[in-house]
């Protein structure tokens, strides 16, 4: 545990007490020193509220799914309500139900994770101090974004380097989740900003979607490590919690003051819609789909295409272009296509960088996830 975690107040809530008094001894092993703890659900809210209202709010909240009178849905329910605009507290759904449906509900409804009982300590341990990592850098983030409104005037150069550097870390934040090797989002960023400026959006839009993009999985920071990390295809219940990160980047992104975090957030919405209106998350099709959604899709795909995933080998460059032709009108727009291959066509050296990235074709596996999940 880093020693910046180790003031961070934490609520757990069980109508177990058994349960709760593990939870607590695990976390105060662990090196945490503010757990509060309760049997009683409205006991937990009025501690949460009365905590939210003060100096020192609570950082993390764990509690149980199903409890006699508040289930803990009905306790996220109200802690989301109680939780200012632009904060994020994270929730950890703590139950013995192991079943997919039980998980899906949790996690569509406002919890950030799942643990299953009998606790496993080392699981506990990581997972914590994952979601407090997470909720550090979310306010770095907001309380950066405070201060621009302030000084930008007096310090706009200064002050953007700086915005942009917590940028970057976030999305790296999420990309080390995903145990990436390389830079993958950086990657993404470079190719989309080519594909804008080969499809004339302008100098500062494409500046602008060569940022942005880079922010397009940061929701995977809210996606659980079993499903992320899955050696293999997901199944149907799976993929709908993976396809959660679109919704989580969308609300990390909202209500931003800035024309670069306002794309990233058309971006992280709009990636996976796909041309004939069967992607996610609203389905659109055509140019319903926002240009810079259009742009960030190939970049994104190509990337993952030729470079090893946790459930795939790379491709060859040739064998992902063709893939990638294959799917124009399909997957993707015909225009940033043809945008994409004139692009590759005119830039040898970035070829050459590519070939470079990859790993042992010979020995690609199915690559289930990239084309059919």
């Amino acid at each position: 545990m880093q020693a910046a975690f180790a003031d961070a107040r934490i609520l757990i809530l069980d109508d177990e007490p058994v349960n709760t008094l593990l939870l607590g001894r695990i976390l105060t092993s662990a090196g945490y020193g503010r757990i509060t703890a309760t049997t009683d659900p409205h006991e937990a809210i009025a501690w949460f509220l009365a905590a939210q209202a003060g100096p020192e709010p609570f950082d993390l909240v764990c509690t149980d799914l199903h409890m006699p009178g508040l289930s803990g849905l009905d306790v996220v329910a109200t802690l989301t309500r109680a939780t200012p605009p632009g904060d994020f507290v994270p929730v950890v759904m703590l139950t013995a139900d192991v079943t997919a449906e039980a998980e899906q509900e949790a996690l569509t409804n406002g919890a950030q994770d799942f643990i299953t009982k009998p606790f496993r300590p080392p699981q506990i341990r990581l997972r914590i101090a994952n979601l407090l990592r997470t909720r550090t850098l979310h306010r770095q983030l907001r309380d950066h974004n405070d201060r621009l409104e302030v000084l930008v005037r007096e310090r706009t150069v200064e002050l953007e380097a700086a915005r942009l550097d917590i940028l970057h870390r976030l999305a790296a934040a999420a990309e080390y989740r995903d145990y990436t090797t390389g830079q993958h989002t950086q990657r993404v960023g470079a190719l989309s900003g080519l594909l804008a400026a080969r499809l004339d959006c302008g100098e500062e839009t494409i500046e602008l979607v060569r940022r942005a993009a880079q922010l397009h999985d940061v929701g995977k920071i809210g996606v659980p490590d079993r499903i992320l990390l899955k050696p293999g295809p997901l199944t149907a219940a799976e993929f709908r919690v993976m396809k959660e990160h679109v919704n989580v980047g969308v609300r990390l992104l909202s209500n931003g003051s800035s024309k670069l975090i306002a794309m990233a957030e058309v971006i992280a919405g709009s990636h996976h819609e796909r041309w004939d209106g069967s992607g996610y998350p609203r389905g659109l099709a055509g140019d319903a789909i926002p240009l810079v959604g259009q742009i960030v899709a190939v970049a994104d795909v190509f990337d993952t295409l030729i470079n090893e995933r946790p459930y795939k080998a790379a491709w060859s460059i040739e064998e992902a272009v063709d893939e990638m032709t294959r799917q124009r009108g399909h997957w993707f727009s015909p225009r940033v296509i043809d945008a994409f291959l004139d692009v590759l066509n005119a830039s040898p050296d970035l070829i050459e960088e590519l070939q470079h990235a990859l790993v042992d074709v010979d020995t690609r596996a199915v690559v289930a996830e990239a084309l059919h999940g």
